[in-house]
């Protein structure tokens, strides 16, 4: 591998702390110089590349195998005006137990709603394992002061949320102002407490395939625990190319710094073949260390559906219709 322009020296794996990273960021200038100097993206050969992933078959273990890690890795999703409580705890039920007529489904990785929600998933998981994520920093537009978005955040991480999806500013990202982007980042890790935090890029605003390239090494350098390509509010949302890119650079990130980085592609994937792509291209363009819900999530509200009607036709040889399992 090329090292990138200003190439990350860091061997720490210990902090992910903005610190890491101070001659880079200390400066307007220098943080532009950065991430201007990454590699540019070739668009025709990642949308190539990310077609021909998306064409290999598995076999039928494989299949199963790949289907029950789909599963474990869905982050159950409700995020709209009319949710209520009975609905949010109807989809933690269901994410601790996705087919109740079978006990060897496995769970889902996490529920994930809005902030006042929080409390209500949270009672409902109990020690079950289920993780709650709360979207936070004014979703899905990110257009708030940042003392609204830090209080956003320590309000769900108070309620109980063990995860943070925070947006980032699109029109400062896309004005050039990476510096104010990357604080608001730290300021928000911080907030975050011990609750783990995703970064939101919404890659459907960013423009370009180098863009999401910058904010994805923007938002580790701040020390963001996972990036995620979209709000699921605006098309296109997660993509095979731009999670291609975003994997290439958790995986370099990591050559370079020793630290792992989380990737969630969120929004319009619905079915078992589409999960299953995105799983090869996980295990060719990373590798095998992120083929883990730790490391890995669908943001998704459909797709459990589809990955247990797939899960029951291999196990019965027949399909269940669509309405034999809860529409979320």
């Amino acid at each position: 591998m090329q090292p990138y322009a200003g190439s990350v020296t860091t061997t720490s794996a210990s902090t992910g702390s903005a610190g890491d990273f101070d001659d880079i960021t200390s400066s307007e200038s220098s943080l532009r110089r950065f991430l201007h100097g990454l590699p540019g993206v070739d668009q025709v050969g990642a949308e190539a590349r990310a077609a021909g992933l998306g064409t290999r078959s598995i076999k039928t273990t494989a299949k199963s195998f790949a289907i029950d890690l789909a599963i474990r890795m869905v982050d159950l999703t409700t995020l709209e005006g009319q949710d209520t409580p009975g609905k949010v705890r109807a989809l933690a039920s269901k994410a601790m137990r996705p087919d109740p007529a079978d006990p060897t489904c496995p769970m889902a990785a996490a529920v994930c709603v809005y902030p006042d929600m929080v409390a209500t998933a949270k009672q409902t998981l109990g020690s079950s394992g289920v993780k709650v994520a709360a979207v936070a920093t004014a979703f899905p537009s990110g257009r708030a002061a940042l003392d609204i978005k830090l209080a956003d955040t320590r309000d769900a991480v108070e309620a109980g949320a063990d995860e943070i999806d925070m947006v980032i500013d699109r029109g400062a990202f896309l004005s050039g102002r990476y510096l104010q982007v990357f604080d608001e980042i730290v300021a928000v890790r911080e907030a975050c407490g011990d609750a783990h935090l995703k970064v939101i890029f919404e890659t459907g605003e960013l423009q370009t395939y180098d863009n999401v390239r910058r904010a994805s090494w923007l938002a580790m350098m701040a020390g963001g625990h996972f990036i995620k390509t979209s709000t699921g509010k605006v098309q296109p949302a997660a993509t095979l190319p731009v999670t291609l890119i975003m994997l290439e650079a958790v995986r370099d990130f990591r050559d370079q710094t020793g630290q792992m980085i989380g990737v969630k592609p969120a929004g319009g994937i619905r079915t078992s073949k589409d999960a299953i792509k995105y799983l090869v291209m996980v295990n060719e363009i990373a590798g095998p260390d992120w083929l883990d819900p730790d490391w890995f999530r669908f943001g998704a509200s459909t797709l459990l559906n589809d990955l247990l009607m797939q899960r029951t036709k291999m196990t019965t040889g027949r399909y269940s219709g669509p309405d034999y399992f809860t529409l979320d």
